[in-house]
């Protein structure tokens, strides 16, 4: 396994005997990696070097492993930078060839597919990196990594640069246990975000010249997406986000700052909890945000069906809405959740 990461053999094999035994000298370990001493000396140089392996004081010389854990996600970090690294080179190349040739792209080269979980990564990441002005997404399940792990590249971008996103949200998305307190932890970030009830693929847009769209097939996500450069169809994905915006409902509450750039940015007051909400109608308004069915909720909260459509009833009372979403959604505008 951890070729994949540049550990070759016979070094992987002494770093797991090792980890195994957590300390050891080299001659306990001879008789579990079947090298010479020679051989066995010199990939625990090799290991000590990567910093994979520790050398311990005192004779004669035992050796500790670093844990897997430790190892897998530093040299998993590392590989990940190179492989960015190296797209970020090809690119350069290619835009040299481009202006060399007196050319622009290829009908052939305004789609590109990126095969690989770690090559969707290092282009998610690339695509906000390079944004000048805004990131535009829409956001439904299923999801290649944990839903509720968030963004991390977005909170870098929001708080060191000051970089717009705009994200549209499926309503289902709501509904996977602890997505919309991550959520909100990007809007308080500064993120807008809405939520729409069928939005219809995965895709994040950096500026107008550039678009991303995972591939799904019969229903699940493929290692794969395409990467749409300047072109009629990005712009199609481009005004179809727009279309979308347009009819979402808005889940920010006044975290945003109105300003010409941002004409839909308004002052919410936040109305706070009302005497009579109890902290079970907290959840309740978030399982309504979120789509939840009235039999998904009763199991939830431990109640009958008919509790719950008392109390829904109620919360829509008291909001004045006149479907059970808009009264979830209507709640969490007021910031009671």
């Amino acid at each position: 396994m951890w070729d994949v990461v540049g550990v070759a053999e016979p070094d992987e094999r002494v770093y797991e005997a090792l980890a195994r035994r957590r300390q050891a000298t080299a001659a306990d370990l001879l008789g579990d990696v079947a090298l010479s001493r020679a051989q066995l000396t010199r990939t625990l140089g090799r290991l000590v070097d990567r910093g994979l392996v520790s050398r311990l004081s005192g004779r004669p010389t035992r050796y500790a492993a670093t844990p897997p854990d430790q190892v897998a996600t530093v040299l998993i970090a590392e590989r990940e930078r190179d492989l960015l690294r190296l797209r970020t080179h090809a690119n350069q190349l290619a835009k040299e060839l481009r202006r060399h040739d007196g050319t622009g792209r290829h009908p052939a080269e305004l789609v590109e597919v990126i095969e690989g979980a770690a090559n969707l990564r290092a282009t998610l990441v690339r695509l906000q990196r390079e944004a000048r002005v805004q990131i535009r997404g829409l956001d439904r399940p299923p999801y290649l990594d944990n839903p509720v792990s968030g963004n991390t590249e977005e909170a870098h971008q929001l708080a060191d640069r000051g970089l717009t996103y705009r994200v549209i949200y499926d309503r289902s998305a709501l509904a996977i246990p602890g997505r919309m307190a991550e959520i909100w932890r990007g809007i308080q970030s500064g993120e807008r975000a809405r939520v729409a009830s069928n939005v219809p693929m995965k895709m994040i847009v950096s500026d107008d010249r550039l678009a991303m769209i995972p591939v799904m097939t019969g229903g699940e996500l493929a290692d794969a997406a395409y990467l749409i450069h300047p072109s009629s169809l990005l712009d199609a994905v481009c005004e179809l986000f727009e279309a979308l915006w347009e009819r979402a409902v808005a889940i920010n509450r006044a975290v945003n700052r109105g300003s010409a750039d941002q004409p839909d940015a308004v002052e919410l007051a936040d109305e706070g909890h009302p005497d009579q909400l109890a902290d079970r109608d907290v959840e309740l308004i978030g399982l309504l945000a979120g789509g939840a069915t009235d039999e998904r909720i009763a199991r939830t909260l431990g109640w009958s069906v008919r509790t719950v459509h008392r109390h829904v009833h109620r919360i829509m009372a008291m909001v004045g809405a006149e479907t059970r979403f808009q009264a979830g959604m209507e709640a969490v505008r007021r910031g009671w959740v």
